[in-house]
């Protein structure tokens, strides 16, 4: 299924209570948008989760929804709440109480990409921006929803792996040998224990170096979606950029493919442990 705002790859049947997502893999540019933009199109990707969503893909061979962006990071960020909107790059928009995301640049609407490059040359309407949330924005979290209530309704509780990479310098901030993979609950708040336990115990056997929260806990998404005692849980997931690309040309590694059964094996034991029988187990 495809809308503007993102593909939903799903399984011939819907087997588990997982539900996969990654929003910021989305790629599609469009030429108004690097026309209004100062960045050539190959800056303005380098906030992009490139080829995160191509990680995940055998999602629904293990009977998993997939939904992943089409509409880019740095034109609209699903990871983010729809009113931390930038006044310093939307005309019109209301200042809030200090938020350290907006006051960065990077509200639901950025200001800049990665290493604090501006977008814009000037600012943006107030009506361009709710018209880019109402387009794309709303679209992405309708469909997240409905398929984390038929997840929860149908399979007894639902758990989203929210899906992201980090860029290798990030970890230089985790002390010891670096790790492969960064599972963030928001510290205990988004999953349960045991859903966080069976995640980092399902990428660990994969051969994954993984560790809790640092420096990424999760942002909008797991503090949204994240309601362990309504039986909803969020997970995210960030992964090294190095493993699998060139984080200055954005090209894939030549091993790419190891990676994706790697994380292919990962995938079919979180699936498999949001089946409703294998969760009904685990609450015995």
């Amino acid at each position: 299924m495809t809308h503007i705002a993102y593909d939903l790859w799903l399984p011939h049947v819907v087997t588990t209570g997982v539900v996969f997502a990654s929003p910021h893999s989305g790629s599609d540019y469009g030429q108004a948008f690097l026309a209004q933009a100062r960045l050539d199109p190959h800056a303005i990707r380098s906030s992009e989760d490139a080829y995160v969503d191509q990680l995940f893909r055998t999602a629904p061979d293990h009977g998993a929804p997939l939904l992943s962006a089409r509409t880019p990071r740095a034109f609209v960020d699903f990871n983010r709440a729809p009113d931390e909107l930038d006044p310093a790059l939307i005309e019109g928009a209301a200042r809030l109480p200090h938020n350290p995301r907006v006051a960065s640049g990077l509200g639901v609407i950025p200001r800049v990409v990665a290493g604090g490059r501006a977008i814009y040359s000037g600012k943006i309407s107030l009506a361009q921006a709710h018209g880019r949330l109402t387009t794309h924005w709303r679209p992405w979290h309708d469909r997240l929803q409905a398929l984390m209530d038929a997840a929860r309704r149908d399979h007894g509780q639902a758990i989203l792996i929210d899906c992201h990479s980090m860029p290798r310098e990030a970890l230089s901030q985790v002390g010891g040998r670096r790790p492969d993979v960064v599972i963030g609950d928001r510290f205990g708040a988004s999953a349960s224990a045991a859903v966080v336990a069976m995640i980092e115990a399902a990428l660990t056997d994969a051969g994954l170096r993984v560790v809790r929260n640092m420096p990424f806990a999760g942002a909008y998404v797991t503090q949204a979606y994240g309601r362990p005692a309504r039986r909803q849980h969020a997970v995210q997931i960030e992964i090294d950029r190095s493993l699998y690309m060139d984080e200055a040309t954005l090209d894939k590694r030549h091993d790419f493919d190891d990676l994706q059964r790697v994380l292919d094996g990962a995938i079919a034991t979180i699936a498999a442990a949001g089946r409703a029988d294998a969760m009904a187990h685990a609450a015995e």
